[in-house]
């Protein structure tokens, strides 16, 4: 069998957690599997990378960004490749040029387009355990870019996709998937299955364990998730397709602070001004979530809505170079926001679903700002102040719990 296992930043922190995964990966290829293990940096390395580069330049340029971000993830992989060496057992570090981990050219949040497997594969015919950076790729003019945080979740997908493996274990610093955050939500309570779409929607929600892309290529190719603790042997959570886990209205609750509420005042009130505003947004790779739109009055309208508290500068610059042309009165955004979402297969066939879930909030005195509903998810804006008690108050009011 062919295992990947992926790794994350707080795996590999220290010497001794460096060991624990290489012994863990050692125990795996002793079974007589073949390994290919992808690491995020050391603990906290990016962050102290991203602290040394705003010490020199706050204004650094992206592309510089990412060949100094890139240093991260080849730290850990040298150093595992030597700690499992050091056990006896044959490995070797690659990093993405090395292995041709072929990616779009949006330095800071690239795609991967291809992975060539030739060199992975010469080395696991070599019978070595293989130990690839995560995170990063090389685009068409040789430069090294990064997939943007928690990358080297979808690193591991698209190398299990790429090789056909027959696992993609994603191991982290929880035993799981759970309801909610542990960490906010004691009673969380973890799952042993879920499916895609609703892993999807919780990834693309502000839920940390995995990456939302990785969820999405993990469907497109069929590659069964496993995720589970790298500090002990609990069993994990499997996402797959046709989950087959206890079918409730509410699968779990996600929250994500990194939001912010953009309101254009006063726009004409006439077909294709929404559709130039939000074109004009998306021509510069801004992505858009939420939308609330006015009821149209003197032959204007408002229309309010979501992007990533990363993306508001640029998004608020876009606007203002384009206010005339879009006919935009007025511009104003608010960065103490948070969405909260609750995610559940069950909800298509339950319309009491969304007043559950208001009657909650209310019971907690949390204001509403914004809603946004699908087939299997309801996503409110609150003041971010509210947040942690909104999603214990969610949770519980759903029966979530232990």
């Amino acid at each position: 069998m062919l295992i990947v296992k992926k790794f994350g930043g707080s795996s590999v922190a220290d010497k001794e957690r460096i060991f624990n995964v290489a012994s863990r990966c050692v125990e795996e290829y002793q079974k007589g599997n073949d390994v290919i293990v992808v690491l995020s940096a050391m603990g906290d390395t990016t962050d102290e990378l991203l602290e040394k580069a705003n010490d020199i330049n706050p204004n650094a340029s992206k592309r510089e960004l990412d060949m100094l971000l890139t240093t991260g993830e080849q730290v850990s992989v040298s150093l595992m490749a030597m700690a499992i060496n050091s056990l006896g057992i044959p490995a070797i570090s690659l990093n993405a040029f090395q292995v041709e981990m072929h990616s779009t050219s949006r330095y800071g949040n690239a795609r991967f387009k291809r992975i060539d497997s030739e060199r992975i594969q010469h080395e696991i015919d070599s019978r070595k355990i293989v130990i690839v950076t995560g995170f990063q790729g090389v685009n068409k003019y040789e430069d090294y870019t990064t997939l943007g945080r928690g990358g080297s979740d979808t690193s591991a997908v698209a190398i299990a996709a790429a090789l056909h493996a027959d696992a993609c274990e994603i191991y982290t610093d929880v035993e799981g998937i759970y309801t909610a955050d542990p960490r906010i939500v004691p009673n969380a309570k973890k799952m042993k299955e879920i499916s895609y779409d609703e892993m999807l929607e919780l990834a693309s929600l502000g839920a940390k364990v995995l990456h939302n892309r990785c969820v999405e290529m993990a469907k497109k190719y069929g590659v069964q998730l496993i995720v589970r603790s790298s500090l002990n042997r609990a069993e994990g959570t499997i996402v797959r397709e046709g989950s087959r886990m206890e079918k409730l209205l509410v699968s779990g609750v996600a929250t994500d602070k990194n939001t912010a509420r953009i309101s254009v005042i006063g726009i004409e009130d006439k077909p294709g001004v929404a559709f130039r505003i939000f074109n004009v947004l998306a021509k510069n790779h801004i992505n858009v979530d939420i939308i609330l739109q006015s009821v149209g009055r003197d032959g204007t309208k408002d229309i309010s809505f979501t992007v990533a508290e990363d993306d508001i500068q640029d998004a608020l610059k876009v606007l203002e170079e384009n206010k005339d042309t879009l006919t935009i009165r007025e511009i104003k955004h608010r960065e103490d926001v948070a969405k909260l979402s609750i995610v559940g297969a069950g909800m298509m066939s339950n319309p009491g679903v969304a007043a559950q879930m208001f009657e909650a909030l209310f019971t907690a005195g949390v204001n509403i700002n914004m809603i946004s509903t699908s087939e299997i998810r309801i996503t409110v804006l609150i003041d971010e102040r509210d947040m942690d008690r909104a999603m214990v108050a969610v949770h519980d009011g759903f029966g979530l719990g232990d």
